[in-house]
């Protein structure tokens, strides 16, 4: 988890959040780490992150099995293209059952897949190059929104 959190910290521009005891975030939080596109710093209004890794299930998503200790899942959403080279599905057509506790797999998001988020329980020698690669893209694709929002002459609420 860390070499991950450390890969996208290396990314220009890139905020990385993990909410901590203590501090602004609510407790369900404490432990995830959560990847945006933020020249400044600041954590964006009105934006998603491009990147999550979560490490507890959670009401309304437990079927990666993460509770147990040293589990966790890091999330990155792609492009259409991207995903149906992954996954071989269309992300709103999604039809193939996967077992989403595997690990070191590369496979649609339990719950967010039909909106191009891919998912990967603790990865590994099969993976963590793929997930570092996925992730660079997403950064990027989120810096290219970043840029359209902020062209001049373009409202601020503009993606």
């Amino acid at each position: 988890m860390e070499q991950i959190i450390a890969t996208v910290r290396g990314f220009d521009g890139a905020l990385v959040l993990v909410p901590e005891p203590g501090g602004d975030f609510p407790e369900f939080a404490w432990g995830d780490a959560f990847f945006y596109y933020a020249p400044d710093g600041r954590i964006p209004e009105n934006v998603q992150p491009y990147g999550t890794i979560v490490t507890r299930n959670y009401p309304d998503d437990a079927a990666s099995d993460l509770d147990p200790p040293g589990r966790w899942r890091v999330n990155v959403h792609v492009d259409r293209a991207t995903f149906q080279e992954l996954t071989g599905e269309e992300p709103r057509s999604i039809i193939r059952r996967r077992d989403c506790a595997a690990a070191d797999s590369l496979m649609p998001h339990p719950v967010y897949g039909a909106l191009g988020w891919i998912s990967v329980v603790n990865p590994g020698e099969r993976t963590t190059a793929t997930v570092a690669q996925l992730l660079r893209s997403a950064h990027d694709a989120a810096r290219g929104r970043f840029a359209r929002r902020h062209e001049p002459g373009q409202p601020l609420d503009a993606d």
